[in-house]
């Protein structure tokens, strides 16, 4: 016979009538959470963050600057991000490590080195606010700042996933092999290619590069798949399994709601905004049903962040630029996150339901179905900040035309 039972060294086997466990039990720490808290910088969490120059940042040993992580909901174990800041005039130590990195530049300008363990020269090119790049994994690599103020990174990596898995940073940050089929030296590797292909997967505009040298201002080729005007972009980065791309929404205008699982967070380039996002069991019109205090509203400028999809299951979630110039967004998914990229049968035909209608068996939501308090909150936005509306009537109509020859 026992006693009172002692949890911790010994178990139990169940009583007749009774299960194992304790029935509920809390989410145990990860190897990735454990090593953002032994870094003793802040770490932020929520679903988004209206400018992240404005989160609380430290001093960051490991990396020489003042910093601080952000992990989004829903981004968890999925990928990793965080902010820091290059002193005036300074550098952050070098570093390496056996995950992907891609870095978009908040402010200030410039300079990274990276080099192969065994090289003598390093490759540098130079950044200034708005560029965006990606440092080939396990490379050698250090930034460097060229004027006499701070300059900010945001930065997305792959840590949580191999952290989770190998859960040993001596072997991720001192891994020596060199990973030459991503960078093999080439003299013209960080030179800005203009060059649009199709995406192999779904033929959507691709721009295969290792640098973006203006990210806030480049060209963006025609997509019309959110909103009637709409333009896109996919750089691939490096060889990168990190997913992203860049997208404009026209002035006076938003796009439609859609709905997928967690990973994407949308980071804001240009003007400003805010998002709507609410879990699918809300259904198309959460508003009208008296569900509008359960949506979740993030609004973000330039360095701002939300997460598309920030619980569990699939979420509905829709953008609204209320700036006078574009809102410019870039979507930040992770390795292998996006569902095109997701793991499945080969050769399985996938529909892009991001793009298709409902009714047509997508996830997106016309704006003749959306909920009018949308349109009703938008409009009244617009007003406030002195942006004419370009949302035109004919858009609001099952099968109407968005003035470019593309049913709505």
């Amino acid at each position: 016979m026992h006693g009172a039972p002692d949890l911790g060294t010994h178990w139990h086997e169940p009583g007749k009538g009774q299960q194992a466990g304790f029935g509920k039990f809390l989410r145990p720490q990860m190897p990735y959470d454990a090593f953002m808290e032994a870094e003793g910088v802040p770490l932020y969490r929520g679903i988004g963050v209206k400018r992240a120059q404005d989160l609380p940042m430290t001093p960051w040993k490991r990396l020489g600057g003042r910093g601080s992580y952000i992990q989004l909901y829903g981004t968890e174990g999925l990928w990793g991000q965080y902010v820091v800041e290059i002193p005036s005039a300074g550098a952050l130590n070098p570093e390496k490590h056996l995950y992907e990195k891609l870095v978009f530049v908040v402010e200030g300008r410039g300079s990274t080195e990276v080099w192969q363990d065994g090289e003598t020269k390093k490759h540098v090119f130079e950044w200034q606010k708005g560029s965006m790049f990606a440092i080939p994994l396990n490379a050698n690599h250090r930034f460097v700042n060229a004027t006499n103020a701070p300059a900010m990174l945001l930065c997305g990596t792959t840590a949580p996933n191999v952290m989770n898995l190998m859960d040993n940073p001596a072997f991720i940050f001192g891994c020596p092999f060199n990973f030459t089929d991503r960078f093999s030296g080439a003299a013209d590797y960080f030179k800005a290619k203009d060059d649009i292909l199709p995406d192999p997967i779904r033929g959507l505009a691709m721009r295969r590069t290792n640098f973006v040298p203006d990210a806030v201002n480049c060209e963006l080729p025609l997509d019309n798949r959110r909103s009637p005007g709409y333009r896109r972009v996919e750089p691939s980065l490096a060889g990168n399994r990190f997913y992203v791309w860049i997208g404009q929404h026209e002035t006076g205008r938003y796009s439609k709601a859609h709905k997928h699982a967690s990973a994407a967070v949308l980071v804001c380039l240009k003007g400003k905004g805010y998002t709507y996002t609410w879990p699918e069991a809300l259904g198309t019109r959460p508003w009208e049903a008296g569900n509008g205090d359960k949506v979740m509203r993030q609004e973000y400028e330039v360095g701002g962040m939300v997460s598309a999809a920030p619980m569990s299951g699939d979420w509905f979630h829709q953008h609204f630029g209320t700036s006078k110039e574009p809102l410019r967004i870039s979507a930040w998914h992770g390795p292998n996150n996006q569902r095109a990229r997701k793991p499945g049968r080969p050769g399985e035909e996938l529909m892009d339901y991001g793009a298709i209608n409902l009714k047509h068996g997508g996830s997106a939501i016309p704006y003749s179905e959306e909920d009018p308090a949308i349109r009703k909150e938008f409009e009244a936005q617009l007003k406030r900040d002195g942006v004419t509306s370009r949302m035109n009537e004919s858009f609001y109509t099952e099968g109407g035309d968005d003035g470019l020859g593309n049913v709505m």
